[in-house]
């Protein structure tokens, strides 16, 4: 399978907990789909202490992995959001 592309996107967007509505980073999206996964690499700014896990309420919004041989967090099903 083909990598993501090497220049990331120019459209950058906050990603916020579901539940308490938290900012957890900023991040280069490309594309209008929804949140599934985010590439580590187009992560700007990170407020999260512990890698997939809300720095507020404590709660597990992504996991880590490879997507198409790069590392991504992969998003647990509506665990967060775009804005």
């Amino acid at each position: 399978m083909a990598k993501p592309n090497k220049k990331a996107p120019q459209k950058s967007v906050d990603i916020y907990c579901q539940k308490c509505r938290a900012q957890l980073f900023q991040y280069k999206k490309g594309g209008k789909g929804a949140l599934i996964k985010c590439f580590k690499e187009r992560i700007t700014k990170d407020f999260t202490e512990v890698e997939g896990v809300c720095p507020n309420c404590q709660s597990q919004f992504a996991r880590s992995g490879l997507v198409r041989g790069t590392p991504a967090l992969k998003i647990i099903g509506n665990k967060a959001f775009a804005r």
